[in-house]
């Protein structure tokens, strides 16, 4: 029986927590204006931040991570 009131609860608090947390739509890129052919136009979402750098030092990093994984294991088996 108490196994079966733990189990109701936890369920009964993950589904509210899920449904009851959900996150705003993100704003408009003009903030609610239309855009305009003059100047400005529509402007990027996030202000035009670079992340191009990022993205290549993240997926680097990960790739390197992933080939000393495959060096240790390679190296554990040999010896």
């Amino acid at each position: 029986m108490k196994a079966l009131v733990k189990t109701i609860i936890i369920t009964t608090f993950l589904l509210l927590t899920t449904t009851l947390l959900q996150a705003q739509s993100p704003p408009h890129p003009n903030n609610g204006v239309a855009p305009t052919t003059g100047t400005g136009g529509n402007k990027p979402v996030g202000g035009g931040a670079p992340i191009g750098s990022g993205t290549i030092l993240l997926i680097s990093l990960a790739g390197l991570y992933g080939g000393k994984k495959v060096y240790t294991m390679r190296k554990s088996l040999e010896g």
